[in-house]
């Protein structure tokens, strides 16, 4: 037998072999999906440490546009949730660019991250034990080796999390067909379909919705999900109607962190 028998990250069953891929100049990895809940995962990944020597990946091109599109996602969910005035946290922050922009509108926000350097939403760290309304986590869930231990950890910030991955499609796509196996960086390690996510929404006791492509939301309340699906698809113009409810930060933080 060329391939382990692996068992599903996310439920434990039995898996099936899906066939060899390559990441970064690795030409063998074995690929799995899991005949349970969805779940496509590589094999143990041996190789996140050559993966991670740089976190944020050179090929991340969208990094700007996407924290743009994130902070009135952000915007739309917290208002669908009653909870502007909440604190939200922003796990796996990245360079810090999402916070300062969340923060230039008026929404408390901080910063998290165990593999980046927080460059420009500096003293607006994360304190450990401070609770918040909402905890986001763009762009990460597909590099969770163990994603429901992950989502323990987010739970113990917030009961609510926003997060995006994108949705494998089925049939499941070859590698060469689906550029978000991320190849060429290798930080990508599992794949999630809705399935996959409603059980980790009830094995964690949680309320689910989803756009149905990238953006999902686990949380402890029901939450309106034509109202949701409505606000975020109006993105563009939201952080402008709420102009009127949040007074921005930017100048506030300045002072706070003159005095320093």
């Amino acid at each position: 037998m060329p391939y382990k028998i692996e068992n599903c990250r996310v439920c434990g069953a039995v898996t099936d072999y899906l066939w060899n891929g390559q990441l970064l100049d690795l030409k063998t990895i074995h690929y799995f999906e899991c005949p349970n809940c969805g779940y496509v995962h590589t094999e143990y990944p041996y190789w996140l440490e050559r993966a991670y020597s740089e976190a944020i990946n050179d090929s991340d091109t969208g990094i700007m546009a996407r924290n743009l599109a994130n902070r009135n996602i952000v915007l739309a969910t917290l208002f669908t949730l009653g909870q502007l005035d909440e604190r939200v946290i922003d796990c796996a922050g990245g360079y810090g660019i999402l916070v300062r922009l969340l923060r230039d509108l008026g929404i408390d926000a901080f910063w998290s991250d165990l593999y980046c350097k927080n460059l420009v939403a500096r003293g607006f760290e994360y304190a450990t034990g401070v609770g918040c309304g909402l905890v986001t986590a763009f762009e990460s869930f597909e590099h969770y080796v163990n994603p429901s231990a992950e989502l323990d950890r987010l739970f113990d910030i917030s009961p609510n999390v926003l997060f995006s991955t994108i949705i494998i499609p089925r049939p499941t796509p070859k590698q060469t067909d689906w550029w978000y196996y991320g190849r060429e960086h290798g930080q990508h390690i599992g794949f999630f379909r809705i399935k996959t996510l409603e059980y980790l929404a009830s094995k964690h006791g949680k309320y689910f919705i989803s756009d149905g492509h990238s953006y999902h939301l686990f949380s402890d309340i029901p939450v309106n999900r034509v109202a949701w699906k409505v606000l975020i698809k109006l993105k563009i113009i939201f952080p402008a109607i709420l102009r009127f409810k949040l007074q921005s930060k930017t100048w506030q933080d300045h002072l706070e962190m003159a005095k320093n």
